[in-house]
């Protein structure tokens, strides 16, 4: 381009002063492989079968499904199956990752199978691990099926198969036990006929579990619709004492003993450590100087999608061979991800937590961590990835300054508020009949991630239910209970302490021992092997190439802003019109805003900790207001100089705020100086217009924005005159609804095309 964004800013410009943080929740839920060909049902056999012969018939099996005739049960494999087998006994079984806790579920099951019981009952949230327990299954003769919500073709050849009795294991995703053409259809059947049930990662069903998901919950009443004698297996490798508890009182529901299993969950061949670099690009620099000096292949784990994207697309560009993989990736992409890792194809799988518990790999060969998860448990939990089937694997906690700021995000946004609650209980109450999750989105002033959470609480505590066509009430008494989800919010602050209590740990405590602390395991014996039982294993140095490269990558600026195409469902219920009629559909074109720009996402490396900082409260907990600051500044200008748009802008329009005036202004002031084009002012606010909410759902942030804003007459008189495209600024980016509804009054009042540009955006 040959224009004035080529040019120096103008010294006044230049003399300008001084979390959800991810995706949306994870679908983990994927299709499994192809089941292999039916075959006939063994016959029965007694299930009274002596110890001994017990003991070696499911040796066999065992040998079967490893492939391994020297094969032998570790210490509690066995006991666990003869509970669950010969005395028909509820377990939970807590156990390391690796032990082999699938080995037990798929012996019992066979076991089962062969005494003439119905298939067993997985609930899983683990599909993509399954992928790889199917052909370990097919060895040892077991047959495996799944419904979920990722192979619903699939579903009418499996209940076929469960119709001839020729299915050994069915898995199920918890999300199918809501589910209500499944739970009409299906699940009576598999309650009725079960051989045995198994709630795999049960941890997820307690509130106090790092992972806990309200679809579990469901499991307690599908527990007491068990027949009498159905054995129950829950299978763990991330739960302390508060959680065994939790479980184990679920599992006993009835008045049922039952029998807890657990081991050491100390890792011998994990070697752990803390390098705590400070800044991000130095973090950064460490990994793209290192990473091919790490064993093997392995892990490298993020906070946020856009830290993993970015961090994937750093080290590709240092020519290290890594994928990112995160809640973004297509779910085939996902696929070859992890084959590319297996097979040892890539150095390693940029992630988030989306690569969790379902992927296993028992070779891999280290985890490194680029920000600390919120609590030990978790942070045990994924690097227990590592090292499974080797004798050594290396495990690194590079921790960052932004980490407390995303835990708090994630914490505030897990759990229901009552005023939620109580607004979606309202709203169904007084439709009297389903509303589908669009119609009460449009009806409540929720956003759809939280709405759909908020609906699986309330559904598993009874007080709705999905049916066909959507959500109703049940009619039973509820009551928010505040007292336990206040413990619950204590519990998170704790875990996030004792995180940064493991990352300040130093000898002779052991690191091993302070995770499985937090696990409550009894053990106390050193490993021997982390950096603070020795010396640290791992380069602390980091090369003045690699930070000024890694700083490089990080000065990247200018994310696109997709426009808005569709106005959302339900403007009609909330007063929302233009021209006397319903606003609804596709935005009309000749009203729609071009693609927009930031200079960063907040949850970005690089650039997004100067603008999480720019957008911080003070003390009190209101928004600081002050210019541009120069850094920014030139950076914003970066942007413009590299937008390559079509026709250059001729004017700069900002939107005024009521948190930020001083910010917006100069931004918009600077820019128009800077490139010398006219400004125009802000947009006026109508008379009388009240802010709209903070957090609010896309129908009620358009209802609360419709009317807000006009172009003012001298405004569109000038608009008309330049002919040409304008800038419209503002500070930062959300929902993008204040700036389609501000783009379509400047179009509809004769501008040439609206070019959103703002500093930030939320994600």
């Amino acid at each position: 381009m040959s224009d004035r964004w080529n040019d120096e800013p103008p010294p006044d410009w230049e003399s300008l002063p001084p979390d959800p943080f991810d995706d949306e929740p994870e679908d983990r839920f994927e299709a499994m492989a192809p089941e292999p060909a039916a075959r006939a049902v063994p016959a029965p056999r007694s299930v009274a079968r002596g110890a001994d012969g017990l003991a070696e018939e499911a040796l066999a099996i065992l040998r079967d499904l490893t492939g391994r005739p020297d094969a032998n049960f570790h210490d509690g494999q066995f006991e666990a199956i003869e509970a669950l087998v010969a005395h028909h006994r509820r377990a939970l079984v807590v156990q390391r990752t690796g032990w082999g806790k699938s080995a037990v579920y798929f012996i019992s099951a066979l076991l089962q199978r062969r005494a003439g019981a119905g298939p067993a009952l997985i609930v899983s949230p683990l599909l993509a691990l399954m992928r790889d327990q199917v052909a370990a299954a097919e060895r040892a003769g077991v047959r495996a099926a799944a419904i979920n919500s990722a192979n619903v073709t699939e579903w009418a050849d499996i209940e076929r198969q469960l119709d001839r009795d020729t299915v050994d294991v069915l898995f199920v995703s918890p999300e199918r036990l809501v589910n209500p053409k499944f739970r009409a259809e299906q699940l009576p059947r598999l309650v009725a006929t079960a051989g045995l049930l198994v709630i795999d990662e049960a941890h997820c069903i307690s509130d106090w579990g790092h992972d806990f998901r309200p679809d579990y919950r469901r499991i307690r009443s599908l527990i007491a619709e068990l027949p009498g004698g159905v054995p129950i297996l829950a299978t763990t490798a991330t739960a302390n004492q508060r959680v065994v508890d939790d479980v184990a009182e679920q599992l006993g529901a009835g008045g049922h003993e039952v029998f807890t299993l657990r081991g050491s969950l100390a890792r011998d061949s994990l070697r752990l450590g803390v390098l705590d670099l400070g800044t991000q690009w130095r973090r950064l620099a460490w990994l793209r100087q290192h990473l091919a000096d790490l064993p093997g292949s392995g892990i490298v784990y993020c906070l946020t999608v856009a830290a993993a994207e970015d961090t994937a697309a750093m080290l590709a560009t240092a020519g290290h061979r890594v994928l990112a993989y995160t809640g973004r990736t297509d779910p085939a992409d996902r696929l070859v991800a992890e084959d590319a890792l297996k097979r040892n194809e890539v150095k390693a799988l940029v992630a988030t937590s989306a690569l969790g518990m379902g992927f296993d790999k028992p070779d891999l060969g280290f985890v490194v961590h680029l920000g600390a998860p919120s609590s030990p448990v978790a942070y045990y939990q994924q690097v227990g990835r590592a090292g499974r089937a080797t004798a050594s694997a290396d495990v690194l906690l590079l921790p960052g300054i932004e980490d407390r700021e995303i835990w708090h995000f994630f914490a505030t946004n897990a759990m229901p508020t009552q005023a939620k609650a109580d607004a979606v209980l309202g709203a169904l109450e007084a439709e009297g009949k389903p509303l589908s999750l669009a119609a009460l989105e449009a009806r409540v002033d929720i956003r759809r991630g939280q709405l759909e959470l908020l609906l699986k609480v309330l559904a598993v505590e009874g007080a709705v239910q999905a049916v066909q066509g959507g959500w109703t009430v049940t009619g039973a008494p509820w009551v928010y209970d505040a007292e336990r989800y206040e413990r619950i919010a204590a519990a998170r602050v704790a875990e996030q302490d004792a995180m940064v209590a493991y990352e300040n740990l130093s000898a002779p405590a052991c690191r091993m021992v302070f995770l499985t602390g937090e696990l409550d395991d009894p053990d106390t014996t050193p490993c021997g092997r982390c950096d603070t039982c020795t010396t640290p294993w791992y380069a602390t140095e980091v090369s003045t190439e690699s930070l000024a490269d890694a700083q490089a990558s990080l000065d990247r600026v200018g994310v696109p802003i997709a426009p808005r195409a569709q106005w959302p469902t339900g403007l009609d219920r909330v007063g929302v019109s233009a021209d006397g009629k319903p606003v609804r559909g596709k935005i009309i074109p000749g009203e729609q805003v071009a693609e927009g720009r930031v200079i960063a996402r907040l949850t970005d490396l690089g650039h997004g900790n100067a603008l999480r900082a720019l957008f911080a409260n003070d003390e009190g907990g209101r928004p600081l207001d002050a210019e541009v600051p120069a850094d920014l500044a030139q950076a914003c200008l970066r942007v413009l100089k590299e937008w390559g748009w079509a026709t250059r802008p001729v004017a700069v329009i900002w939107i005024p705020s009521l948190d930020r005036p001083r910010l917006v202004e100069s931004l918009a002031t600077g820019i128009a100086q800077a490139g010398r084009l006219r400004l125009l002012g802000p947009l006026e606010v109508s008379p009388g217009s009240p802010p709209p909410a903070e957090q609010t759902n896309s129908v009620y942030r358009v209802r609360d924005l419709w009317q807000r804003f006009r172009v003012p007459d001298a405004m569109a008189a000038e608009i008309r005159a330049l002919g040409g495209p304008v800038l419209l600024i503002d500070d930062l980016i959300d929902s993008r609804w204040t700036l389609t509804i501000a783009g379509r009054l400047l179009r509809r009042a004769g501008a040439g095309g609206v070019l959103p540009l703002a500093l930030a955006s939320i994600a």
